[in-house]
């Protein structure tokens, strides 16, 4: 052991601990006082990344919940389908909702399969009481929980958490519960919301025209899933209200995201020419070379990012090389089947800006890896 004055200085002792695990920071924090004071410094727990594969117990337990004033953003990672796993992701947002005035981001991801038939009550009920108790949320992600959210849920935080920035609920799920005038009233509680992400049915009409209104703080970011039944249904919104939108917000980017679920005639509906696209993801079970033809003649000045996941055919070849060819501003670029060598040297020829891209002219094992452009 050093002696005292060949300690080294806190900050760098925070600097390295944050790269341990939680149970090794736990462990270092039992060495001396230095180490224990560097481990358990507000600093070090301002964003933390926790994964809940271990159960609260013992040393750990108490050094973590010894340091949960001092979490700002919080990413926790758990698996629903084990136990332990599971009691210790709700133990500690139980604990968090108790403890939460300074808790600025949360975000949820699940790992490994959900267990059937499970609405995962227990963890959207802890999620509950946080959005009732930080009141100083910023933002809250949920697209990593494979359970269906309610309008119960998203009514908490619109008005436990008015200092909302951003709210992502587009999450995995074949059920959408979220309803128009649950997203209006959250709108219009949380009037500094500058990201939104939701199931196409729950947008509404009147949402766009709160989001127009002179009053509205600037808005950045909507991201739209079409994945659900109640999806497929959604009518279109009039074309004048985007429009409207668009003048209120002129860097409004709306990213896409259409899953195999949805029918041809569906897709169809969905696709609007005065939606500022700015990513479009195409995952679906028929054409896909049309949508993408659509993206090409319609979205050309918005369009940032396209992801296909398609069976290959030479009609996808020709939409995919006709959209390199108008869309000059393209940065991404992904295709997960095999293309022609003509589409690659179209993306490469018209697109200046694309600094990665997935573009395979022979299978390859999976997972496919991007290409970086220097």
């Amino acid at each position: 052991m050093a002696e005292p004055k060949e300690q080294l200085p806190e900050e760098v002792l925070a600097l390295i601990f944050r790269h341990l695990p939680l149970r090794d920071r736990a462990a270092a924090a039992h060495v001396c006082r230095a180490w224990a004071a560097a481990a358990t410094c507000s600093s070090m727990w301002h964003h933390t990344n926790i994964s809940c594969h271990w159960e609260l117990e013992g040393m750990l337990r108490s050094y973590v919940f010894a340091c949960l004033d001092h979490v700002h953003d919080l990413r926790l990672d758990f698996e629903p389908s084990r136990k332990p796993s599971r009691s210790a992701a709700i133990e500690l947002l139980t604990a968090l909702a108790g403890r939460a005035p300074g808790l600025r981001s949360l975000c949820l991801k699940c790992h490994g399969e959900k267990p059937l038939f499970d609405a995962g009550r227990d963890v959207l009920g802890a999620v509950h009481a946080v959005c009732g108790a930080a009141r100083e949320l910023h933002h809250l992600d949920l697209r990593g929980l494979p359970f269906t959210l309610d309008d119960g849920l998203v009514l908490q935080a619109a008005h436990g958490c008015p200092e909302l920035r951003s709210l992502f609920l587009d999450n995995r799920t074949l059920v959408g519960s979220v309803g128009p005038s649950s997203v209006l009233e959250l709108l219009e509680a949380c009037p500094r919301l500058r990201a939104l992400g939701l199931h196409l049915a729950s947008l509404s009409c009147a949402a766009l025209e709160a989001l127009a209104a002179p009053n509205r703080a600037p808005f950045v970011l909507l991201a739209l899933r079409c994945e659900c039944p109640e999806d497929a249904r959604a009518s279109p919104l009039p074309d004048e209200v985007w429009a409207a939108v668009r003048r209120r917000h002129p860097g409004l980017a709306v990213e896409l995201e259409l899953e195999p679920a949805l029918p041809e005639e569906s897709v169809t509906r969905i696709l609007q020419p005065s939606v500022p696209v700015a990513a479009l993801r195409l995952n679906l079970s028929g054409d896909t070379a049309g949508p993408v033809r659509f993206a090409a003649r319609h979205y050309a000045k918005t369009l940032r990012e396209l992801e296909v996941r398609a069976a290959a055919s030479a009609a996808l070849d020709e939409a995919l090389e006709e959209l390199a060819a108008r869309c000059a501003d393209l940065c991404e670029a992904h295709c997960f089947c095999v293309v022609r060598p003509s589409v690659l040297n179209a993306f490469r020829a018209h697109c200046p800006r694309l600094r990665s891209y997935t573009l395979k002219l022979k299978r390859e094992p999976h997972p496919w890896r991007p290409t970086l452009v220097a």
